[in-house]
């Protein structure tokens, strides 16, 4: 065959078609997102995350939307149950009111798949789960971490307040690692029909699942029952515990024995400075006991601890603790409290109201417009913060790529 025979071959041969990478996102309402798209432009107000707003972005300021990034979303709404969201990657697969509908808000998701996407040669799949308010040692329990077992301390309170400690056990087996199973069978449905996700899916080329990320823990770093002597050293080591059961059993139900983890540690706060190591010790021992399944042996060089605090926003949180002291002056004024302008309760609610108002234009400032600009939330979910998130999402994303690379 000659030169110009071989060139027509290969041009009219098909191109070999990529494999899908796919990766899971897992945990609690900070994985869910809670920031708003409306807090975007602060991204670009610092020089450093500038280049970051301008992935998320198309030239014409609306949300990057993904050809090569699909992602399929198992949520619960408000009041309407569990349900899926699916299509490509874009803003809006953050918390939701309902859960196939766009909820204009982003959590670690966007950014993650936007950071995927530069780096993988061929489609990826994000199979994302995500619930509020869920814990790891009930709701996520995994099943080699065994029964949750209540406290002498718990038991102690059932019998104060003449609780019926037979059903709250009853209650507490039925609730035991619900929010696992949920997982584990909405990741393995998606992955045994990935064509109703991405319906470009290649059959033949196949899949690969390639990482898991999670992003959960403020359930159970404030739960004083379950963790009494959680701001001793050790506290939390029962969490830590069960998170390396959890990558266990995660990589054992999904037959990935190696599959990369990550874990996101709370940062709710930002990073702890020594002089505040005491007031801070329950961040502090809950941090630890989450990171600690990455220095176990069995799991290095495939488990990567990610702290979040170093994305804290500390200015917006300067000024969330200006907002404190707003709300506190209408609580001041609203109980008549001695040493406030109300003292005497002659103020009508219209005085209260605009007294609030200047004193708020007092406290706040220019802060105000910087506030709305890049917060749209509280303080446990990062303040709503588009540049927390997308921060978060990218970290997660490179820890991941760099145990992939690695490996190889």
């Amino acid at each position: 065959m000659n030169r110009v025979a071989l060139v027509l071959t290969f041009l009219s041969a098909p191109l070999l078609a990529q494999p899908l990478t796919v990766f899971i996102l897992a945990g609690q309402s900070n994985m869910q997102g809670h920031a708003k798209v409306e807090t975007f432009a602060y991204i670009g107000d610092d020089p450093k995350t500038a280049p970051l707003l301008a992935r998320m972005q198309r030239a014409d300021g609306t949300p990057t939307v993904c050809d090569d990034v699909w992602i399929s979303y198992l949520t619960a709404g408000r009041g309407v149950g569990d349900g899926e969201g699916k299509g490509r990657l874009t803003a809006g697969y953050g918390a939701r009111r309902r859960p196939d509908e766009d909820g204009g808000k982003i959590g670690p998701e966007f950014t993650f798949g936007l950071t995927m996407a530069e780096a993988i040669d061929g489609p990826v799949l994000l199979i994302k789960t995500a619930w509020g308010g869920k814990s790891l040692h009930t709701d996520f329990r995994p099943p080699s971490a065994g029964p949750y077992v209540f406290k002498e301390n718990q038991l102690a309170r059932f019998a104060k307040r003449k609780t019926d400690v037979e059903k709250a056990k009853a209650d507490k087996v039925a609730a035991t690692g619900r929010y696992y199973r949920l997982m584990i069978d909405h990741v393995k449905g998606v992955l045994s029909d990935i064509k109703r996700v991405y319906p470009a899916y290649d059959q033949k080329a196949g899949h690969t699942l390639a990482g898991f990320a999670w992003f959960q823990g403020w359930n159970d770093m404030v739960d004083r029952g379950t963790y009494p002597n959680r701001d001793q050293p050790g506290g939390y080591d029962a969490y830590g515990k069960c998170m390396a059961a959890f990558i266990r059993d995660v990589r054992k139900d999904l037959q990935a024995p190696d599959l990369p983890f990550v874990i996101g540690v709370m940062g709710v706060g930002g990073l702890i400075k020594p002089e505040d190591t005491k007031k801070r010790s329950v961040h502090r021992n809950f941090r630890e006991a989450m990171a600690a399944p990455a220095s176990m042996p069995e799991f290095k060089g495939t488990v990567r601890a990610v702290q979040t605090a170093r994305f804290w926003d500390a200015p917006l949180a300067a000024i969330d603790a200006k907002n404190g002291k707003v709300k506190q002056m209408v609580r001041f004024l609203r109980n008549k409290h001695k040493k406030h302008a109300n003292a005497d309760g002659k103020m009508t609610p219209r005085e209260q109201k605009a007294y609030v108002a200047k004193y708020r234009t007092e406290i706040l400032g220019d802060d105000e417009k910087t506030w709305k600009r890049g917060a749209s939330n509280a303080g446990y979910h990062y303040l709503g913060c588009g540049k927390t998130m997308a921060l978060i999402g990218e970290a997660f994303a490179n820890a991941i790529i760099e145990m992939r690379n690695r490996r190889r």
